[in-house]
């Protein structure tokens, strides 16, 4: 009886170990992704600074006129005027694609402190 509980406990012991080693190179492989993910992040994020900046310099206003300026024979584009605006009841909105049941008015509930 003795000899199968040194047995089971022995057979249990390399079983834990086993799982321990196969956990951490799992850990460590899940490390490195992680990891890998950070620098892509990083690169990601520097790469859209770069973008933004682009961006900020392909909009400044004076090339924006001087392209303006150029190609106005071609779209023949003109700085907005006020009355070029409208007024939101000049909106026509669509029509709800279904109709509004069980609304509930919470209007007049009072206000939890």
């Amino acid at each position: 009886m003795r000899s199968l509980m040194f047995a089971m406990t022995t057979l249990m012991v390399i079983g834990l170990a086993f799982w321990a080693y196969r956990e951490n190179y799992r850990t460590q492989e899940a490390q490195t992704r992680a990891e890998r993910l950070q620098v892509e992040i990083g690169e990601a994020r520097q790469r859209l600074r770069v973008l933004n900046a682009e961006w900020a310099y392909l909009n400044r206003p004076d090339r924006l006129m001087d392209l303006v300026e150029i190609n106005f024979d071609r779209l023949g584009l003109l700085p907005l005027q006020p009355h070029q605006f409208g007024r939101i009841d000049q909106v026509a909105y669509a029509a709800p694609l279904l109709p509004i049941t069980n609304s509930v008015d919470v209007s007049n509930l009072e206000q939890l402190p």
